[in-house]
């Protein structure tokens, strides 16, 4: 067969994680959603801001939503790690598995479907007993788990700290972004974020005015056009599952 041979497909989905934690952060997801290159999202289910946040989601019938499975959050005081508040402790076997079918259930009740994808707050899920358990619920449930899924590979280079919550604004600007899409490889890649606007007095985090250079640089047309020029296709979850 002769002629011009194809490029092999590049699929991106643009996943907002945190969503529902708090109106902050709701702003930020679906400014980037709407503005910018975001095209799935992941619901915490346990804050108040949750409702809005399914309702924000209603309004975007493109968007992919999945479940941020939040059993603990950690961060960086006078430079130690500190825990801010835990759910269930992650070792513990029994709690974990009533925790994850809670908050399963509870994002039915909510979104009145189940999720399209599963991962987690902080990553818990990178350890057992958590990546057993929610191996075993993605399964069931016929979605991908971050890092486990033959179908889309995880990127988690588009963020604005390293170490110890040490400031990496580099990490999170235009270029970087650039970068991050011309490494991308052939099939689905998932790249994950945490766009936000506001002055995030709603939410206790560590992560906070790297959400707002998150969601400009997300919205950036410059973004867009490199998508483009690198003929990356963007989708959402609910185009795989």
């Amino acid at each position: 067969m002769t002629g011009t041979q194809l490029p092999a497909a590049r699929r991106l989905i643009v996943n907002a994680d945190d969503l529902g934690q708090s109106a902050s952060v709701n702003r930020g997801v679906f400014e980037a959603v709407d503005r910018g290159i975001v095209t799935s999202a992941s619901l915490m289910v346990r804050w108040p801001a949750a409702d809005d946040a399914v309702k924000g989601v209603r309004r975007r019938p493109a968007m992919s939503l999945g479940l941020h499975v939040d059993l603990v959050e950690w961060a960086v005081r006078d430079g130690a790690w500190t825990e801010l508040y835990q759910v269930v402790d992650p070792s513990d076997e029994g709690e974990v598995a009533d925790e994850l079918g809670r908050q399963i259930d509870t994002f039915v009740r909510l979104v009145g479907r189940t999720p399209t994808h599963l991962d987690s707050h902080q990553h818990v899920h990178r350890e057992d007993p958590v990546r057993t358990l929610m191996l075993r619920a993605a399964n069931r449930l016929r979605v991908p788990l971050r890092d486990e899924s033959d179908a889309v590979r995880h990127c988690g280079s588009f963020y604005g700290q390293y170490g110890a919550g040490k400031p990496y604004p580099e990490g999170i600007s235009v270029s970087s972004l650039l970068e991050v899409l011309d490494g991308l490889g052939v099939g689905t890649t998932e790249l994950g974020c945490h766009p936000g606007r506001g002055t995030f007095d709603d939410l206790e985090t560590m992560y906070a005015s790297e959400r707002d250079t998150e969601r400009a640089t997300l919205c950036d047309p410059r973004v867009r056009l490199g998508l483009v020029e690198r003929q990356i296709e963007l989708c959402s979850f609910g185009d795989i599952t």
